[in-house]
């Protein structure tokens, strides 16, 4: 009698699991708010480490999200070929390799980086997993609590370098959560049907996108001050002022439009200028940084 054959695990499985881009873009918040926090000593190994944890936690993070969330992607026609719910990874193996992955995360930083960023890193893995993924079928304020994680890392970044818990570092914290908002919102409100199908409290669902995009265009209005607020702080130039205030003006006016005619194509629009803002924001404080 034959045994039964095992598929394969495929690498493109695995790192679809730890949502690898995502991953890419936590790191890149990393480094700027650790180049940021002391430009004129970098301390290449320590940046290597830091990095190397933090992509640890984060992967840990988003698998452990894919196991709590997998009878939701299966409802969902953007998810529904994720790994988990398309059956080509076991729920055991893929819980077993986050935990791993999470945990192996945290004590690295905490060996090799500090203990202050091992902390924050567990507390993002924690409120993401615990608070944030059960919150959505819950309310619509989730959005709002699965920034807090989101934006933590780049806090890691600064507090990796040596950069301590004051007020720059509350400023760079505040410029991811108000981000991360309209980026959010236009996401969900160009897949409102997918999320109602899975039963998520999004605020997208059931609206005609005049809820949706006034919340968008609020945070965009307030990231438009705040994203200033790095140059009074000494931790950027005029460069970075006028860009980042032309940056923030123009996802501002995206958003705005969209409030003003929603439509599938303004969501889109506010969507891409979301992703594209935030590297565009932080290469200009990482070459403008003037301490």
């Amino acid at each position: 009698m034959e045994s039964p054959t095992r598929t394969p695990i495929r690498l493109a499985d695995v790192l679809e699991l730890a949502k690898a881009r995502i991953v890419g873009l936590v790191l890149v918040t990393v480094a700027a708010g650790f180049y940021v926090a002391n430009p004129s000593d970098l301390d290449w190994l320590l940046l290597l480490h830091t990095l190397v944890g933090t992509a640890l936690v984060a992967a840990g993070t988003n698998a452990l999200n894919q196991v709590v969330e997998r009878d939701v992607d299966a409802r969902m026609l953007r998810t529904v070929n994720r790994p988990l719910p398309a059956g080509r990874l076991a729920i055991g193996a893929a819980t077993f390799g986050a935990w791993v992955a999470g945990v192996l995360g945290v004590a690295y930083l905490l060996v090799l980086v500090s203990p202050v960023v091992a902390l924050l890193a567990a507390l993002t893995l924690l409120s993401y997993v615990f608070v944030y993924t059960p919150l959505k079928k819950r309310t619509s304020l989730a959005t709002l609590v699965g920034a807090v994680p989101g934006a933590l890392p780049i806090v890691g970044g600064w507090a990796a370098a040596g950069g301590r818990l004051g007020e720059e570092a509350l400023v760079l914290f505040g410029v991811l959560f108000l981000w991360q908002i309209p980026h959010f919102l236009a996401l969900a409100w160009l897949y409102r049907e997918d999320y109602a199908r899975a039963g998520l409290c999004m605020l997208s669902v059931g609206d005609d996108g005049t809820r949706t995009f006034r919340q968008a265009s609020l945070y965009a209005f307030v990231l438009v001050p705040l994203s200033l607020v790095p140059v009074g702080l000494g931790l950027a130039g005029w460069i970075y002022f006028w860009g980042a205030l032309g940056l923030s003006c123009w996802m501002l006016r995206v958003a705005v439009q969209a409030a003003r005619r929603p439509s599938q194509r303004a969501a889109g629009r506010l969507f891409k200028a979301t992703v594209l803002y935030l590297p565009a924001l932080l290469a200009l404080l990482v070459s403008n940084s003037i301490r």
